[in-house]
């Protein structure tokens, strides 16, 4: 395991002003052992830390960086906003345009299907936690219900009430689900298995006309990458309607992603909300939820249901995001699920020439690696995997000049930047990584 002398020197700083050293849990390295990388630069597919070293980046911001680092267009968006202001408190025409974009978007994909679009308006928010908690809230408002049915495993932001059984760091560090949480916040969450349609038709049989809505993620990426079995999604809005409930399908990560539409561009499931984040960003904070203009008519200044945000559509952020989806072309949807596969090819062929037992699992240019020999359908086999060997070969990668995600719960980002010089780095480092995978051993307490 080589150390990083500056990193070690600014984390030091760092833990004597902000809890952890880090301002999210899981980029503390806890997970993984070894000292955290400060980066402070990127460029296409690679990130530079503190002392100078360069890494493949397979972690992309957690997903909104498609295009690759400092992508020239975005930047000269994000210049030309800062120079005309950096926030005004009012409504700006790049928030409509950005707003435009998002339905069109999802449009394009419905008409495509011959149908109406179940996204006929947007609320621009600051971050996917406050998109999923607005979302709940205009759900509740809406249905006069309060329970709410969420997944094992499933990670929908640090919602009070979503964090029963989360993925994501509250996985990785085997947090109690509910700390600092009431019990009445938690005791209005119901919590299923993932692609288990059998337990959610028991849990309305059970209190249907308490439940407001179902949140899924539209393809599971916060316990390592897990999709959607088929139907699974279209059972879920068949039971929502058939109860007077509301589906949620959150594309925070996979939202712009993993189509031009998202997981909805895949797999056409009319949710009664979506909720979006990180690519429609551009990198900067800006998220959103939206459904059909009688839902969201129940929203303030229309309906009772209040949200606002002083930094909501903020011009910087919008820039960001916009310049990010007119620049994602289907040349760039291409280059992703290429690039994907590729890296998914080549991890898999080198932990099979280890004789490692592992599963590559994706949902579309999404993929993450279990160290099992079965597939991972929930948070239960999730949770089962060897985790202990993915320590030594997140290690032996990061030496190698391959930064991956510093957590064995969480999903591995291209982006459309990643040639082949950046995979062949990627290639080389992989056979000591798997070598080190299978040497690992649990530990012992």
């Amino acid at each position: 395991m080589t150390e990083s002398p500056l990193s070690a020197a600014l984390f030091e700083r760092a833990q004597r002003v902000t809890p952890g050293g880090v301002n999210s849990p899981v980029r503390a390295f806890r997970a993984v052992g070894g000292t955290p990388r400060f980066m402070v630069s990127g460029q296409g597919p690679y990130l530079i830390d503190a002392d100078g070293k360069s890494y493949v980046d397979l972690v992309a911001s957690w997903g909104p960086m498609i295009l690759g680092h400092a992508h020239p267009a975005v930047v000269e968006a994000v210049r030309s906003a800062a120079g005309h202001g950096l926030s005004f408190g009012t409504p700006t025409l790049g928030e409509v345009e950005l707003a435009e974009e998002l339905i069109s978007r999802m449009c394009a994909r419905t008409a495509a299907a011959g149908g109406a679009s179940p996204v006929q308006e947007v609320r621009l928010v600051n971050s996917g936690t406050e998109a999923t908690m607005s979302a709940i809230r205009l759900a509740r408002g809406a249905t006069g219900r309060n329970k709410i049915v969420k997944f094992a495993g499933c990670y929908h932001g640090h919602v009070d009430s979503l964090l029963a059984s989360a993925g994501s760091g509250v996985i990785t560090f085997g947090l109690p689900d509910t700390s600092g949480v009431t019990a009445a916040q938690a005791g209005e969450t119901i919590v299923l298995p993932y692609n288990d349609l059998g337990a959610v038709e028991a849990a309305f049989a059970a209190a249907g006309d308490e439940i407001a809505a179902v949140i899924t993620e539209a393809a599971a990426g916060n316990m390592g990458t897990v999709a959607p079995q088929p139907g699974f999604n279209e059972g879920l809005r068949q039971l929502t309607v058939r109860h007077g409930a509301l589906l949620i399908m959150d594309e925070v990560m996979t939202g712009f992603r993993v189509s031009s539409a998202g997981w909805y561009g895949r797999e056409p499931v009319e949710a009664d909300l979506f909720t979006f984040g990180k690519v429609m960003s551009g990198g900067l904070p800006a998220a959103a939820f939206g459904g059909r203009r009688g839902l969201m008519s129940h929203l303030a200044p229309v309906g009772p249901v209040y949200q606002a945000g002083t930094l909501s559509g903020n011009p910087v952020a919008v820039a960001a995001g916009l310049a990010t989806l007119r620049n994602a072309t289907s040349e760039v949807y291409s280059a992703l699920d290429a690039n994907a596969d590729a890296i998914g090819k080549l991890t898999s062929a080198a932990l099979t020439e280890a004789g490692v037992a592992h599963q590559v699992q994706f949902a579309g240019n999404m993929f993450s690696v279990f160290f099992t020999g079965e597939p991972v359908t929930n948070f239960v086999e999730a949770r089962a995997a060897e985790t202990f060997r993915y320590g030594p070969f997140f290690h032996a990668m990061l030496d190698a000049g391959v930064y991956l995600p510093p957590s064995a719960f969480e999903t591995w980002f291209v982006t459309a930047a990643h040639d082949e010089t950046a995979i062949a780095k990627i290639a080389e480092a992989l056979p000591a990584a798997a070598r080190a995978a299978a040497a690992a051993q649990p530990e012992v307490r």
